[in-house]
């Protein structure tokens, strides 16, 4: 059976109700899907002193487990416009998986979250992709039938390159129901790929 890892790292939740979103769009077509969740590197201290959600049930990956799946969703928040240091930390581990093409021919996609509307969500995706590539991944967005991303009668998040939500500089606003939707339509757009890639 085709599988797809949610991969995530999310500082205050946003993040983490994206992920499980993605996941219902894989099992929509059948696949299953794996949610999990990289390691925090932020010290207990200053994570509790900034609010940090630090009770997520997603379980902490490993990275040889990465050669397990046939596609992977990468999700997390930006940071500056780019990755942050957590998500960085647990990908820069992957130089093994590099070195025997274990990644090579699989599906690799992103969503990710930002404060403020024009926060660098597309600069992280974009920022990021060249990891996937390193691995000979196949890229996959968010085509333009998910047309959610096209509303403009709220602001939301979303983008050809990825879904995304827009968490407010005080990290009060929870992920719309048209950007959980996004996620979910990016999973299932994964999931089918990544179906037809492992039957090839």
């Amino acid at each position: 059976m085709t599988k797809v890892l949610v991969l995530y790292y999310s500082s205050h939740g946003h993040i983490e109700e994206m992920a499980y979103a993605a996941a219902e769009g894989i099992r929509s077509v059948g696949v299953e899907a794996i949610v999990k969740r990289v390691p925090e590197t932020t010290p207990e201290e200053i994570a509790q002193k900034n609010g940090f959600k630090l009770d997520q049930k997603a379980p902490i990956a490993t990275v040889d487990e990465l050669a397990e799946y046939d596609g992977i969703i990468l999700g997390f928040p930006t940071r500056f416009g780019t990755m942050p240091a957590q998500m960085k930390a647990f990908l820069d581990q992957t130089g093994g998986l590099w070195y025997e093409r274990k990644l090579v021919g699989k599906v690799g996609s992103i969503f990710t979250s930002s404060g403020t509307q024009h926060g660098g969500q597309e600069s992280t995706i974009l920022g990021s992709i060249p990891v996937l590539l390193h691995h000979g991944m196949i890229i996959v967005g968010l085509p333009y039938t998910a047309q959610g991303q096209m509303r403009l009668d709220e602001i939301t998040g979303g983008s050809p390159y990825g879904a995304s939500t827009i968490a407010a500089p005080d990290r009060s606003r929870q992920p719309s129901t048209n950007e959980l939707e996004l996620a979910s339509l990016q999973g299932k757009f994964v999931a089918e790929v990544a179906r037809k890639q492992a039957a090839a």
